[in-house]
C-alpha cells in the first residue's frame, strides 16, 4: 500500500486476501473508469471509517474527498485501493487533529456530483456510538475503527504495522470500554 500524499512516498504492504479492483463503469475503460467506480463504491464508506476516527462528519468527508484526491494522482500504482484510501485517510486525520468548530452554513454540493455528508445521516444510536468511539484511546479507536470497516486482525495489524496480538488487545480493551461508556447510564444506554 502507499503511504500518505504529503509526502508522496510509497510502501508497499501485502493484505492477508488482495482486494479487488473496481470495474469500470458501463461504457468505460480504462483507469478513470475505475476510479471512478472506486469512488462511488467507497466514498461513503470511507466517510464513514474517518468518523469512526473520531471526525464530525463534515471533517470526515473532507478528509475522504483528499484522500480521493490524492488516490486520483496515484491511481494506477495504487495495489489495494481500498486499504489504501483508509490509510491515507487515518493518516490525514492523525495529522488534522485539532479543536473542532462548529460549522453554521451547510457544505454545498459539488457541481455535478453528491457531498457524502448527505448519505451519513446519522440515527440518535449511531451518534451515540461515534461518541463513545471518540472517547477511546488513539489506538484503540484506530482499531476499532477498521473493525467497523470490516478488516481483520491480521489486516489490521499488517496496515497499522503492529503485531496481531497487539490489535487483538486493542480490539478488546475498545470493546470493554464502549461497552461501559453505551451501558452507563449517563450515555443513555440501558440501565
Amino acid at each position: 500500500m502507499d503511504a500518505d500524499a504529503p509526502h508522496h512516498s510509497a510502501v508497499s504492504v501485502s493484505l492477508v486476501s488482495p482486494a479487488p479492483r473496481f470495474p469500470p463503469a458501463p461504457g468505460e475503460s480504462g483507469a478513470r473508469s475505475e476510479f471512478a467506480a472506486c469512488y462511488e463504491q467507497e466514498i461513503v464508506r470511507l466517510t464513514r471509517f474517518v468518523m469512526h476516527l473520531g471526525a464530525a462528519p463534515h471533517e470526515a468527508a473532507d478528509i475522504a474527498q483528499s484522500a480521493f484526491a490524492v488516490a486520483f494522482e496515484q491511481w494506477e500504482s495504487i495495489q489495494h485501493p481500498r486499504a489504501w484510501l483508509r490509510t491515507v485517510a487515518q493518516r490525514k486525520m492523525q495529522a488534522m487533529r485539532y479543536p473542532r468548530e462548529e460549522l453554521t452554513d451547510q457544505l454545498p454540493d459539488l457541481p455535478g456530483g453528491r457531498c457524502p455528508v448527505d448519505a451519513v445521516e446519522l440515527s440518535e444510536e449511531e451518534a451515540r456510538v461515534y461518541e463513545a468511539l471518540s472517547w477511546l484511546p488513539d489506538r484503540q479507536r484506530e482499531v476499532m475503527a477498521w473493525t467497523l470497516d470490516g478488516y481483520k486482525p491480521q489486516e489490521i495489524a499488517r496496515l497499522m504495522k503492529v503485531t496481531p496480538e497487539a490489535v487483538r488487545q486493542n480490539l478488546h480493551r475498545g470493546r470493554t470500554l464502549l461497552k461501559r461508556a453505551l451501558l452507563s447510564p449517563a450515555s443513555g444506554g440501558a440501565r
